[in-house]
């Protein structure tokens, strides 16, 4: 079944469903003031440094500190290097415990956060920077780093911003003292600063509208007033004739005002037999043609591919796997550890992988009407969730969405391992009992 709903009576629920409800009623963090003593780590003797006590949200899991507690950052090397502070959720152990990640040496990144959604997760404290071969943590190598919750609108410093976030989301920045939302692409601020420098589609100047003044109105105004060369407008006439007979006359291109410049050239054509001085032949220039084919043309390449799409593979060249990102571009599945970072073992239970189940389906009809395949088979991403959220994806909505099939079989890597050890042990008592 598909559809899954809880808590009801009578009802078994799960560490791991109420976690992903209660994760929706609060996002990680600590539960204090912006800025307060919860969680605070502080610099304490040699390479220990002091926790004080707190109360914390870790991914729909509570934890609760009423002492201060000490970690030891490990030992100084020959390089610097940044680790952190942090609060780990394991649900495999039913326990959230302070820890320390250690850096890489000669890094001023500090590791990665591992941010699972039914796995290990951590909520990170601080980032203490390691000197090359120190022996103490100063107070200034520690920098908090510790997120806030307790309300929906939150507090947050620019580097401890929720990492993911959903649209609409609003939080005040104390390091820009103004607040700010994700509007699905990046923060921005919510109300933003105005100044005529910083506006569009401005005028560069303004033209003065019709208006009126009263003669009494103004100052160091003459008392009479001599005729002088002057103009007037023809709408200020009075007994103008309402039409002028032409008569035969001419106007230098000088005496002509309000003349324009450039004349933009009208829709016309000529005959390629009436053009004067034209080339014979015409050289290749470069250029390209996009979202119009000739008859009888056809396309020579795939589309973003850069090679033709009728291109079979052969010879013993490089070939890889593709994958289309979110927003459609195409890369290569590489494998080589120079692409990789922060590699560590995973630990995948054989029964998670032995449980999933293959069905056989029908695609949903399209929206237009139109024709859907049936008698599909493969697995379905709600169900594989349950045992196997590693090879999961999700959209942009946070929603269940696809597979990565390409890790299934690295997945049953440790299935076949754990059954080899297996045939290999009962051989071997096998033996052991032919012997006797």
């Amino acid at each position: 079944m598909a559809i899954t709903s809880y808590p009801f009576d009578g009802q078994a629920v799960t560490e791991t469903q109420f976690s992903q409800m209660f994760k929706e009623f609060q996002d990680s963090g600590v539960v204090a003031s912006f800025g307060g003593p919860s969680f605070m780590v502080t610099s304490g003797t040699g390479m220990a440094l002091n926790v004080s006590s707190g109360l914390a949200f870790v991914r729909g899991f509570m934890v609760q500190s009423t002492a201060t507690e000490a970690v030891t950052i490990p030992a100084a090397g020959t390089s610097a290097r940044v680790d952190r502070v942090v609060l780990r959720a394991d649900p495999s152990l039913n326990s959230i415990v302070l820890a320390v990640k250690q850096g890489t040496a000669g890094s001023t990144t500090p590791p990665a956060l591992t941010q699972t959604d039914t796995g290990i997760f951590e909520l990170a404290l601080a980032n203490v920077t390691v000197n090359a071969s120190t022996t103490a943590i100063a107070a200034g190598d520690i920098y908090r780093v510790r997120p806030f919750t307790g309300s929906r609108i939150l507090v947050w410093n620019t580097s401890t911003r929720p990492t993911s976030p959903r649209m609409g989301q609003i939080g005040y920045n104390a390091d820009t003292s103004a607040f700010e939302f994700w509007d699905d692409t990046a923060w921005s601020p919510l109300i933003s600063n105005v100044s005529w420098a910083n506006l569009s589609g401005k005028p560069a100047s303004f033209v003065p509208a019709a208006h009126a003044h009263k003669w009494a109105d103004i100052s160091d105004r003459p008392s009479a007033l001599p005729p002088a060369a002057h103009t007037h407008d023809w709408t200020q006439v009075t007994g103008k004739p309402s039409s002028f007979v032409p008569s035969a006359h001419g106007h230098d291109w000088d005496e002509i005002s309000g003349k324009p410049s450039t004349y933009a050239p009208a829709t016309h054509s000529h005959t390629w037999s009436s053009v004067t001085s034209k080339p014979s032949t015409f050289p290749p220039s470069s250029h390209s043609h996009s979202s119009y084919l000739e008859a009888g043309d056809t396309i020579a390449w795939a589309n973003g591919s850069k090679k033709p799409h009728s291109n079979s593979a052969s010879g013993s060249g490089t070939y890889y796997a593709v994958w289309v990102e979110g927003d459609g571009t195409f890369c290569r599945n590489t494998s080589s550890l120079r692409f990789k970072q922060n590699v560590r073992d995973i630990d995948i239970t054989p029964d998670a992988v032995l449980s999933l189940r293959p069905r056989v389906y029908d695609r949903r009809p399209k929206e237009d009407g139109g024709d859907y395949r049936r008698d599909e088979f493969g697995l379905i991403a709600e169900e594989v969730a349950e045992t196997l959220p590693e090879i999961v994806t999700y959209d942009e909505q946070g929603r269940i969405d696809a597979l990565r099939y390409d890790l299934l079989g690295v997945a049953l890597l440790p299935v076949v391992q754990a059954q080899e050890r297996r045939l290999r042990e009962l051989e071997d008592r096998l033996a052991t009992l032919e012997a006797a």
